[in-house]
């Protein structure tokens, strides 16, 4: 499964050695979380996901076939992370 996923990935990213894929077991599924470069996440997810969807049906029909279930993140590292907490100024 993880040779699919970054044959595929690597197929339609410009950055192809920065293709990176980690797997875990969560909640009785295995979870691939693929990164690539910056520049190429909007080539992974694609117009209104379309890509990663595509992506994800592809690798939901390999899994079924080898009875097994999967999900499949993409890590967008250009997001800038939210704090966990704000403080009002004082006086308010």
């Amino acid at each position: 499964m993880e040779q699919l996923i970054i044959y595929l990935a690597r197929a339609l990213v410009d950055s192809p050695d920065q293709v990176s894929l980690r797997a875990s077991d969560v909640e009785g599924a295995r979870l691939y979380e693929l990164k690539v470069a910056p520049e190429d996440v909007g080539k992974v997810i694609g117009r209104d996901g379309r890509t990663v969807g595509a992506l994800r049906t592809l690798l939901g029909a390999a899994a079924q076939k080898q009875g097994q279930k999967v999900r499949l993140e993409i890590q967008d590292d250009r997001r800038q992370p939210t704090p966990a907490s704000t403080t009002a100024p004082e006086g308010q």
